[in-house]
């Protein structure tokens, strides 16, 4: 696929439903193309820096140097230092939702997810984990309760507190 038929395929996507007219909504739409981009730049990297590849051919390839690269995609973590953290895995499509759901009920949330792994952050309550194709809104999700604990494409995982004390192991 070449870049004018990428660029083809996301000018469709930003004007669906959406009025040419209305400059503003051109605005928000493709200011949300471009935030959807950015997370899917950002975990393709993610998925590159799992699979080996080093920061130089990473920035190689986005036309950056080793350092841009590292600085720009670099993980950076809303976490506190002094949370507990840990690694759940290795994990697939198949046993990762029973596996979180243990981690749940534990006071584990999901903060992040790579090759076949989730960082997790421990809480003092329960959490509930549901995974969700990244397509369309989360106002429905949200709604219920539920919140973004991270995005691994095609997949968004959500987490919900339950509010009750976490079980002991």
């Amino acid at each position: 696929m070449s870049v004018g038929d990428l660029a083809g395929i996301l000018g469709e996507a930003i004007l669906a439903d959406v009025d040419p007219d209305d400059r503003l909504a051109l605005v928000r739409r493709t200011a949300e193309a471009d935030q959807v981009t950015g997370e899917l730049l950002q975990q393709a990297v993610h998925a590159a820096r799992a699979g080996g590849h080093s920061w130089s051919a990473i920035g190689t390839t986005l036309g950056l140097t080793r350092q841009a690269a590292q600085q720009r995609f670099g993980r950076t973590s809303e976490i506190p230092p002094s949370a507990e953290e840990r690694w759940l895995g290795p994990v697939t499509a198949f046993d990762e939702m029973r596996e979180l759901e243990i981690a749940g009920r534990l006071g584990w949330r999901t903060v992040e997810a790579g090759l076949l792994r989730h960082r997790m952050v421990r809480t003092p309550t329960r959490w509930e984990h549901k995974r969700v194709l990244w397509t369309g809104g989360l106002g429905r999700h949200e709604r219920d309760g539920w919140q973004v604990g991270c995005r691994a494409f095609p997949w968004v995982y959500l987490v919900r507190d339950t509010g009750e004390p976490a079980q002991t192991a």
